[in-house]
């Protein structure tokens, strides 16, 4: 569409000035006012540009929302773009900018309609690969690049935290990670594989000609008002190059620590323990378990003009008002040891080591509890008893474990049950004989999701923590002493009244939040008495 000097024609307003003058300024767009007819031919970067977008109206005429009537030379040119009337309305600009990223973040994906224009494509069409932009500002782009971007603004739309794209003998397949589960997507042409590949290549800022090793990139994309951090790898396989992205959404919202998912004796727990002045608290559990998210809640609550808090972090995955923050990174030279060094010099009360990987990591980090700081950090361990044992396995001295190890919180995620689609059934015998429950005569109900367009048929809708808080008391210090394996430490802790993360997954089951197939699929092995 034009940008130039105004096209008068029939389809224009007469006297727009006084008609826009004459109308009452809207403080508000309602997302059903806007019209499909304006998001669909107008580019983006238009609607950006001009601060414009086009709303319902009556007898055929286009509301427009602009926020100055000083310049109508962009209204005409829209109604000679749309060929219909339109009547300028004044919003602020703030409005139209929300209301603009909203209104085309709604658009439907045409991941299938651009495959079959590829498909109709030249191969000379498809050797362009250019790089930037707005994944939604999309209409110009080539071919490729349009597929590419869809793919994205659908993982990020449906809150995936990983992009899957991987070749076979005999296709290429895009699966999309929601809550936790990898679900098939959409199988791309096999031939684009290549074109696909170099497309993320170029955004990730990675080589595109070696193809025969292992390379990672990262950068930042925009989906309208969201900022998005992609994690790229690639990995060569048999069928060429797998690649994975990790989608980091810089907007989505920190927790509170209430919100998370613990009971209220261990919220109550660990919130005492989160302000001791010294020792350490660590988060175990498999990759993306929550444990990030978790720390970031205790930092939220703790921080303070009191206390000084600085963190490392590898990678920073949110942003937090208050705190220092420190990317590590191994290819210069900044590990969590190194850095933590370097933290200690800078009089912190609370530090935050994103994951204790080795001996010198755990060394430094114990050594600082026992200097008077409060250290955070994470663990890879099954349960909470385990990160006990996995601490002595890296060569620490049991004394010194006892001494600094304050508690160890254990968690998993489970989908909840989607609130719209959501109906309740009888808890029957056979479910009750796979949890590892006793028989009951009365009747139990338990949530089922029939899946819906609000939770894309899954039956389930963004997720929840289990926890197993392990505090060490001074029988369990007696256990790390005497180098206990962890199943007497965890006997020793559940005498004391310690959840497991089943108790607390069951917990939840009967409260309606989830599945019986969640927590069997989440809490697999680990069993309990009613």
């Amino acid at each position: 569409m034009t940008t130039g000097a105004p096209a008068k024609t029939s389809g224009a307003v007469t006297d727009a000035e006084r008609i826009g003058a004459n109308r009452p300024r809207v403080e508000s767009i309602d997302p059903a006012e806007v019209s499909m007819r304006f998001v669909e031919r107008v580019p983006i970067g238009f609607a950006r540009r001009f601060g414009v977008l086009g709303l319902n109206g009556d007898d055929g005429v286009m509301r427009v929302a602009t926020a100055s009537l000083d310049d109508l030379s962009v209204v005409d040119n829209l109604a000679v773009h749309l060929g219909q009337p339109v009547v300028p309305v004044l919003v602020p600009a703030e409005v139209i900018a929300a209301a603009i990223n909203e209104a085309y973040s709604r658009q439907d994906t045409r991941v299938e309609a651009v495959i079959e224009g590829i498909d109709a494509a030249s191969d000379e069409e498809l050797a362009t690969v250019l790089s930037g932009g707005d994944l939604l500002d999309n209409d110009t782009a080539a071919p490729v690049i349009r597929l590419v971007n869809l793919i994205l603004f659908e993982a990020v739309r449906q809150r995936a935290s990983d992009v899957h794209i991987q070749a076979f003998e005999d296709r290429l397949q895009v699966r999309l990670r929601i809550d936790g589960v990898l679900y098939d997507y959409v199988r791309p042409p096999k031939r684009l594989h290549d074109e696909i590949v170099s497309r993320i290549k170029v955004i990730g800022r990675m080589n595109i000609a070696e193809k025969r090793l292992a390379q990672d990139g990262r950068t930042t994309v925009s989906v309208g008002d969201r900022i998005v951090d992609l994690r790229i790898s690639s990995l060569p396989t048999s069928y060429g190059e797998r690649i994975v992205l990790r989608l980091l959404d810089k907007s989505a919202r920190l927790y509170a620590l209430p919100e998370l998912g613990m009971t209220d004796r261990d919220l109550e727990t660990f919130r005492r323990l989160i302000r001791r002045t010294h020792g350490i608290v660590l988060v175990t559990g498999p990759t993306g378990s929550g444990k990030s998210t978790t720390l970031y809640a205790a930092l939220q609550e703790l921080n303070s003009k009191e206390l000084n808090i600085l963190t490392l972090e590898d990678p920073i995955e949110y942003e937090l008002p208050g705190i220092s923050q420190t990317q590590v990174s191994d290819k210069k030279g900044m590990t969590f040891a190194t850095g933590l060094r370097t933290v200690l010099r800078q009089d912190p009360d609370v530090i935050m080591v994103g994951e204790i990987r080795d001996q010198e990591t755990a060394r430094m980090a114990i050594q600082s509890s026992l200097t008077g700081h409060l250290v955070f950090s994470t663990l890879h361990t099954n349960d909470a008893a385990g990160a006990v044992t996995r601490l002595l396995d890296l060569g620490i001295e049991p004394y010194l474990v006892a001494s600094s190890l304050l508690a160890v919180m254990a968690q998993r995620l489970l989908r909840r049950v989607c609130p719209k689609c959501k109906t309740m059934t009888t808890l029957g015998d056979e479910d009750r004989r796979r949890l590892g429950l006793e028989a009951r005569s009365d009747g139990q109900y338990v949530a089922l999701g029939s899946g819906c367009e609000h939770c894309f048929g899954t039956g389930y809708y963004e997720r929840l923590g289990i926890f197993e808080l392990l505090e060490i008391d001074e029988a369990v210090r007696s256990l790390i002493v005497a180098r206990s394996d962890a199943t007497r430490i965890r006997v020793a802790a559940l005498q004391a009244g310690m959840s497991t993360l089943r108790g607390d997954a069951l917990e939840k089951l009967r409260a309606g939040a989830t599945t019986v197939e969640e927590v069997l699929r989440v809490t697999h092995g680990e069993g309990i008495r009613d």
